[in-house]
């Protein structure tokens, strides 16, 4: 005999419901532990644009690299922010807090 009920599949795991199950304080400490890494990064990278500018003032063509690492370092969280909402995993990301 033939059953009239629907087979479900089992739900799959997103990264909303993975964030859920984390404690609120360890979830709160790696969204600091996050903001303080991008404000460093941000840091760095501004001196790497620095230091590209003056190497490339000195006439270093390798000037123009450092110019560009120091974009992409400091650049690096909204870069990250919008690949992950692009590709619609933005509710599996923590949000930076500072």
């Amino acid at each position: 005999m033939l059953s009239t009920a629907t087979a479900h599949a089992a739900p799959t795991a997103t990264g909303t419901l993975i964030l859920a199950q984390i404690p609120t304080q360890v979830k709160t400490g790696f969204q600091y532990g996050l903001g303080l890494l991008f404000m460093v990064g941000f840091i760095w990278g501004v001196i790497n644009i620095w230091g590209g500018a003056d190497r490339l003032k000195k006439g270093d063509a390798d000037g123009k690299m450092g110019i560009v690492s120091g974009i992409i370092i400091a650049a690096a969280a909204a870069i990250m922010a919008a690949m992950f909402y692009i590709f619609g995993m933005s509710d599996g990301s923590l949000t930076p807090q500072f």
